[in-house]
C-alpha cells in the first residue's frame, strides 16, 4: 500500500480525488471553531507525511501561507496563530537537509506577520525567526530576504505605541533578534546598508535608557552563555 493511501486512510478521507493529499492534511489541522486551537492530532500526521515525503514541503508551505494570508485580510486572528503554530512545528521537525525546501514560504509567512498592525504578531514572527536563524543549515538561505529582515526590526526597535507595555514590548522584540550564524552570513551583517540600520537603532535605544536599564544585563548574560555554547553571537538590532 502507497504511503498516501494509508495517510489516506488515517484521515478518514473517503473523497481522495477532490484534492491533493498535502492539502487535506493542512486543512484537518485547523478547527471549525477557531478558539479550539490547532488539531494536534491532525498536526502529527501532516509532520508524519512531510517527514516521509520531504519534496512535498514546498507544497505544504506554499499552501499553509496561502491560508494563512486570506485569514490575516479576513482578520480571523487565532487562525493565523494557529498557522504559525504548524509552521513552527514543520520547522522544528524538519531535517537539515530538507529544510530549503521550507524556507521560502516560511520566511513569507513570518514577514507577512511582521507586517501586521497587531503587537502579538509581530512578537510571534520574531519569536519565530529567531528559532529559523538558530538552526544550523547545510545551506544558509537567510540571506534572500535578510534586508527586509533588519529593516523591520530596526522599525521594530523605534516603537513607541500609544500603550507604553506594548510599545516597550515591541521595541524589546526587536533588540532581542540574534543570530548563531556561519562565516558568510557573519560577513553580510557588516554590510554597510544592514549597519546603518542596525547602528541607529541601537543607539536610539541606548540613549533612552528605557529598554537598556531593565533588560541590558539580562541580554549580557544571554550573549555570555551562547558564546560558552561555541556559538558565534551577533545581536542584530
Amino acid at each position: 500500500m502507497s504511503l498516501e493511501r494509508i495517510i489516506s486512510f488515517l484521515i478518514g478521507d473517503c473523497c481522495g480525488a477532490l484534492s491533493p493529499l498535502y492539502k487535506r492534511l493542512v486543512d484537518n489541522i485547523f478547527p471549525a471553531n477557531q478558539k479550539n486551537g490547532l488539531v494536534k492530532a491532525n498536526m502529527e500526521k501532516l509532520t508524519f507525511y512531510a517527514l516521509s515525503v520531504p519534496e512535498e514541503l514546498d507544497s505544504i508551505g506554499a499552501y499553509l501561507s496561502k491560508r494563512m494570508s486570506k485569514d490575516v485580510a479576513r482578520q480571523r486572528y487565532r487562525y493565523v496563530c494557529i498557522a504559525m503554530e504548524a509552521l513552527d512545528q514543520l520547522l522544528m521537525a524538519c531535517r537539515s537537509q530538507s529544510i530549503n525546501l521550507f524556507v521560502e514560504s516560511f520566511l513569507k509567512m513570518v514577514r507577512e506577520v511582521l507586517e501586521s498592525d497587531k503587537p502579538s504578531l509581530q512578537i510571534l514572527g520574531t519569536n519565530l525567526f529567531v528559532k529559523f536563524a538558530n538552526i544550523q543549515e547545510d545551506n544558509p538561505s537567510y540571506h534572500r530576504c535578510y534586508h527586509f529582515f533588519v529593516s523591520r526590526f530596526s522599525d521594530m526597535c523605534h516603537s513607541r505605541d500609544e500603550d507604553p507595555d506594548i510599545g516597550f514590548k515591541i521595541c524589546m522584540a526587536g533588540i532581542k533578534v540574534r543570530m548563531m550564524v556561519n562565516d558568510d552570513l557573519q560577513a553580510n551583517i557588516w554590510d554597510p546598508e544592514l549597519m546603518d540600520k542596525i547602528v541607529p537603532s541601537l543607539l536610539f535605544n541606548l540613549q533612552s535608557g528605557e529598554c537598556t536599564q531593565n533588560h541590558s544585563s539580562s541580554l549580557l548574560q544571554m550573549s555570555e552563555k551562547e558564546k560558552r555554547l561555541g556559538g558565534v553571537d551577533r545581536v542584530l538590532l
